[in-house]
């Protein structure tokens, strides 16, 4: 299978079209299927499973959804559908290693910018620890929209809400993050 730089020159198409073609062995239209979606499925994965898993689990999901690319019902809905394969695909790893506790702190993992300073290093692991500790359908959001860098409306069709809902788990998910990274000076008040 191409890695989604490989594909970056493709045009996209219309998914119904694209599954229908893919369904009957084209494997053109599989590979748009996949630079079109793999960024979502990426951010799915990435607010679930450690950074070192996602390579494989990416390729994973999509292995999954050709073999059973048949059963879609609705080929206009492969996003949420993919979005589906995704989120299991990232509870079952936890299930094989016994493990269900939300992910830890992964500074090994981090990819850092080139040229990053060890503040901006800091507070990217900072924010991607409190991201961590949100619940994972406010997480996915989040992590679709400033890491994955889809717009709203992206993950709106992408995932199979409404651009509201998104707009809504987007500000809800921005201010639980704010309360998270700001230090609590509530009880700082001046006593004298």
């Amino acid at each position: 299978m191409a890695t989604l730089e490989e594909l970056e020159g493709e045009e996209p198409g219309p998914t119904a079209a694209l599954v229908l073609a893919a369904r009957d062995g084209d494997r053109r239209a599989f590979a748009t299927l996949y630079r079109n979606h793999g960024r979502m499925v990426h951010g799915v994965l990435l607010a679930r499973l450690p950074r070192a898993e996602l390579r494989d689990a990416l390729q994973e999901v999509f292995t999954t959804a050709l073999a059973k690319l048949a059963s879609l019902r609705e080929p206009e809905r492969f996003g949420p559908w993919l979005a589906t394969i995704a989120r299991n695909l990232a509870r079952d790893w936890f299930k094989r290693r016994g493990n269900t506790r939300e992910l830890a702190h992964e500074p090994e993992h981090f990819d850092g910018r080139p040229g990053a300073s060890g503040a901006d290093l800091t507070d990217a692991l900072g924010l991607l620890a409190a991201m961590r500790e949100l619940s994972e359908d406010y997480r996915e959001i989040l992590v679709l929209r400033f890491v994955a860098g889809m717009t709203g409306p992206e993950i709106a069709a992408q995932l199979g809400m409404t651009p509201g809902s998104v707009r809504v788990k987007l500000h809800r998910g921005v201010q639980m993050l704010r309360g998270r990274l700001e230090p609590d000076t509530s009880g700082e008040a001046d006593h004298d």
